[in-house]
């Protein structure tokens, strides 16, 4: 019998299998892939929108927009939202509508209307990619001051120095900087929703997170991870809980008990579990999640060299570019609690500082605007991943499934009991948060409307407003129609990693989150 070549006896060793790798598209591909599916979603679900109830600033009045179109005005009134027969259900204090807590069409409840097939054709594919990125011009526009501004610092040569001269007293306390900047988001997403405005942090965090042994994975963890837990557990935050409860016809304070007790018990797992990756990393580099992007990483975001004279030098002029380089971004956090700033307030501050900086660093005006032109240009793909993002959205909205799917949603869980009722919810507005990713959008659509069925079901309106938070969260948590590509596109890491290490976290938030509902509503 003839045997098989081997290398002991003369013959050619077999060539080694090769390891099969299962290669994840990029968040283009993905985000044009769910452009396709939400054209095709729009074919089959049935077309239906509730009457929406609005404030016209000009002529001070409310108004109803009927499913057909139809406008109907009426004084700005709590007697006439209650006359009226269309609105005599809600619950809506008519002063939130006025005084601009409300700001978005809040749906009427009892008027969903069934209308014609409105279905997306293939042209409305790249149609809604392009109407998308123009829905998103405020946060690119701030995205791309943003990085021609930290693009100009670090060609001063500020942005390295006094982060080398960071790291050297920071050596083997590292973690105490995914600590703090853990904390900090926790509370800026529980206070103000601080999620879309940190952007700006990952260019100079994240060379820092480099700096000190840590990874790509660590970054995203501490800002973006931190701070949408932190907004989960919503307390103050008038982007979700406060316009949430105004919509819902309660007040945010009513159940903060539970949010602010959620808070803490998952800023806590948030932070166990950076700390137990940190670790892990600091032990063992290999066990990076994206170990194999590593060296693309570095190049992305590692700092100068500390023998780089323009680096090892950190004179007084580049302390002061570096001090106006980070009081920008606490006059922006300042800003968006305080003064109720929106992205072209925090574009503009922050291109009135890189002006400044420009006079004092001392550069000649070509080499100023080409490091500025060079930073914003490397935020184009980061820009245009949220535009893509926001296309998905409107197919939905212009092919009126959305309000059918919430219709649709509520007959079901209705009449359920309590407990189940509950957990129901949490998962609707888990479904919902992938459908709608924007907080104060998924408050105004469904709140009015999901509200009152906890009157039906004898449980707190609250207890929905948590549902609403945790639910939708979640979701965002990993949703691709939320900003997770945009953050992933930013520091070009795959979807994969991110999911790997992520849904442990999605795990924790969906259980304990139903637990703490099922307890609110059997002690309420």
């Amino acid at each position: 019998m003839a045997h098989a070549a081997t290398a002991t006896d003369g013959g050619a060793a077999a060539p080694p299998k090769k390891k099969f790798k299962l290669s994840f598209p990029t968040a283009f591909t993905i985000l044009f892939v769910l452009t396709i599916l939400a054209v095709l979603a729009t074919q089959f679900i049935p077309a239906g929108s509730y009457s929406k109830l609005s404030y016209d600033k000009v002529s001070a009045d409310l108004v109803i927009t009927a499913p057909d179109g139809t406008m109907t005005h009426m004084p700005a009134t709590q007697e006439a939202l209650a006359e009226n027969p269309v609105t005599a259900d809600m619950e809506v204090d008519v002063s939130k509508f006025v005084e601009g807590a409300i700001t978005k069409p809040v749906s009427i409840p009892g008027t969903y209307t069934e209308l014609p097939q409105h279905a997306m054709g293939a042209s409305d594919i790249t149609l809604a990619m392009v109407n998308g990125t123009i829905n998103g011009v405020d946060i690119m526009v701030f995205i791309f001051v943003l990085g021609g501004f930290i693009g100009f610092v670090r060609m001063t040569g500020a942005f390295e120095a006094g982060l080398l001269a960071l790291t050297r007293k920071t050596k083997g306390r590292e973690f105490a900087l995914v600590f703090a900047v853990s904390v900090f988001m926790l509370i800026g997403g529980t206070t103000c929703g601080l999620e879309e405005e940190a952007v700006a942090f990952y260019p100079i965090l994240v060379p820092l997170f480099l700096a000190l042994g840590y990874d790509s994975i660590v970054s995203v963890g501490a800002i973006f991870l931190a701070g949408s837990m932190g907004t989960a557990f919503s307390t103050i935050n008038p982007f979700s809980v406060v316009i949430a409860a105004n919509a819902a016809g309660t007040t945010f304070t009513e159940g903060i008990e539970w949010r602010i007790g959620g808070l803490v018990v998952g800023g806590i797992v948030v932070i166990a579990y950076l700390y137990w990756y940190c670790k892990k990393l600091k032990a063992n580099p290999e066990f990076s999640y994206t170990y194999e992007d590593r060296e693309h990483f570095a190049e992305l975001y590692s700092m100068g060299s500390a023998d780089d004279p323009e680096v090892a030098i950190f004179n007084a002029r580049k302390k002061i570019i570096l001090a106006l380089f980070v009081a920008s971004f606490v006059l922006m956090v300042v800003g968006v609690m305080a003064l109720h700033w929106w992205f072209p307030q925090m574009a503009a501050m922050f291109l009135a500082v890189t002006i400044v900086c420009m006079l004092i660093s001392g550069k000649d005006e070509k080499a100023c605007t080409e490091a500025f032109t060079a930073g914003a240009s490397s935020m184009v793909g980061v820009s245009l991943i949220i535009g893509l993002a926001r296309g998905i959205n409107l197919v939905l909205e212009n092919g009126l499934v959305s309000d059918t799917i919430l219709y649709n949603a509520s007959n079901l869980v209705a009449g359920m009991n309590g407990p189940l009722f509950i957990v129901m919810m949490f998962l609707l507005f888990f479904l919902l948060g992938f459908i709608v990713p924007s907080s104060s959008g998924l408050a105004v659509l469904a709140m009015p409307i999901l509200a009152p069925l906890a009157d039906t079901v004898g449980i707190d309106r609250s207890a929905i407003i948590c549902a609403y938070n945790w639910g939708q969260y979640a979701m965002l948590f990993l949703a691709p129609t939320g900003l997770v590509m945009a953050t992933l596109q930013m520091l070009d890491m795959k979807y994969s990693h991110w999911f790997k290490f992520v849904w442990p976290m999605v795990a924790f938030l969906s259980v304990f989150g139903c637990i703490l509902l099922v307890a609110q509503v059997l002690v309420g």
